[in-house]
Parts: C-alpha cells; sequence; structure tokens
C-alpha cells in the first residue's frame, strides 16, 4: 500500500505539468554511510511488481520488497521528497539520487 501526501501530489503535479505521467517505481538505493535507503525513478511496472494508484498516479514496487516494507507513505517539503515504511525503512530524493535510473 502506498499513501502520498497532498504536498507529495503537488509536487509530482508540478514536475509531470508539461510531460506524460509515467509509472513511478519505489525501490530500495544502495546508500553510503547509512545503508540502503528508499527512493524513486520514473520506470515501468515489471511481473516482480505490485502496482498501485495513489493520488492519479501509478507507483509500481518489488513485490518481496513490499512484504517488508509493508505501508509505504511518500511526502515532499523543503528538503525534498521523503519515503518512510512502517517497517523503519526511509529514503529521499533530495541531494543524493544513487540506485535507481531516472529518479523524480
Amino acid at each position: 500500500m502506498i499513501v502520498v501526501t497532498d504536498a507529495a501530489c503537488k509536487e509530482l503535479d508540478a514536475y509531470f505539468d508539461d510531460k506524460e505521467k509515467s509509472p513511478i517505481r519505489v525501490c530500495l538505493a544502495p546508500g553510503g554511510c547509512n545503508g540502503p535507503s528508499l527512493s524513486l525513478a520514473l520506470d515501468s511496472p515489471s511481473d516482480s511488481d505490485d502496482v498501485f494508484v495513489a493520488q492519479e498516479y501509478v507507483f509500481c514496487v518489488n513485490k518481496e520488497l513490499l512484504r517488508v516494507l509493508k505501508k509505504i507513505t511518500l511526502d515532499f517539503s523543503d528538503r525534498g521528497f521523503s519515503i518512510e515504511s512502517e517497517e523503519g525503512f526511509a529514503g529521499g530524493c533530495a541531494s543524493c539520487r544513487s540506485g535507481c535510473a531516472g529518479d523524480v
């Protein structure tokens, strides 16, 4: 399950304002000092993904990763996107963008 806050939806709307909406992948990106973190990427769903529609956006998450993450919340603040799961994994897409091609 993916929850998209109004702030995150507003930022996604601004990003896609002049382009066609693409599916957004929530993925685990290799990290630096703190280890892996959650990240976003523009990507098409595959057979190994669960697909969700939230706030009129299509999100895909690998089924195995989703079993670990459970509920995912996507938010946006002055620091950029933040991605958190109810199991304690977190990440964002502000200044560090490694691991997932086509980051939002």
